[in-house]
């Protein structure tokens, strides 16, 4: 018969195994503690390993189509990398106030030949007009800020997907999503993703990474 002690020992040991195996499991699913989220932790993974993104073909507010590669890629510049939608009303009106801010920034610092930003609809209903309005009313400059649509709905998807950029359909015609800010580098690649709350922060990693030898 076992005796209080080893029954108490058993127990304990259970316990600690238990622990041992939660602790393990989020270890792992949080990037070694680091993240909890799971949006967290996909900004650590692109930060270790950049992201190459798949083709797309976008269609600009000049009305001209070309392939996305070809947009970040051969431009030569970092870029900056937003999603919105032209109707919307709440948060992308936030992150378009930050994105005037950058852009009068990448002025100021002269910046302009190694820094833009690039802003896509996911709203397939933004066509041409819709992006010109917006950046009329953005006030945006095309030589630092660009304005995009993805007329092709499987790219659309491939292309969110790849930048973790989650679109739900809400009443009235709007969009629920979340927004960042998106760091590629001179190859097209995904390096960094800051929360839309840090455009100083999203600026200042674009500006060093411009700095760099190519």
């Amino acid at each position: 018969m076992n005796s209080p002690r080893s029954s108490s020992r058993a127990t304990a040991f259970a316990v600690l195994a238990i622990v041992l195996a939660g602790s393990a499991a989020l270890y792992y699913g949080s990037s070694g503690f680091r993240a909890i989220s799971t949006e967290s932790a996909r900004r650590i993974a692109v930060a270790e390993r950049p992201l190459r993104l798949p083709q797309a073909t976008l269609s600009g507010a000049d009305g001209n189509a070309r392939l996305l590669a070809d947009e970040l890629r051969l431009d030569g510049r970092i870029t900056v990398v937003t999603f919105i939608y032209a109707r919307c009303q709440s948060i992308c009106r936030v992150v378009g106030s930050e994105l005037q801010q950058m852009q009068d920034e990448i002025r100021a610092r002269g910046a302009g030949d190694r820094v833009r930003l690039v802003t896509i609809s996911f709203d397939p209903r933004d066509d041409a007009r819709a992006l010109t309005q917006y950046g009329r009313m953005m006030k945006s400059d095309p030589d630092v800020w660009r304005l995009y649509g993805i007329p092709v709905e499987s790219e659309r998807r491939r292309l969110l997907d790849a930048f973790g950029v989650i679109v739900v359909p809400a009443p009235l015609g709007e969009f629920e999503h979340n927004a960042a800010f998106h760091v590629v580098d001179r190859g097209g690649r995904l390096v960094r993703i800051l929360d839309y709350s840090e455009p100083g922060t999203a600026l200042d990693d674009a500006m060093a990474r411009a700095a760099e030898r190519m």
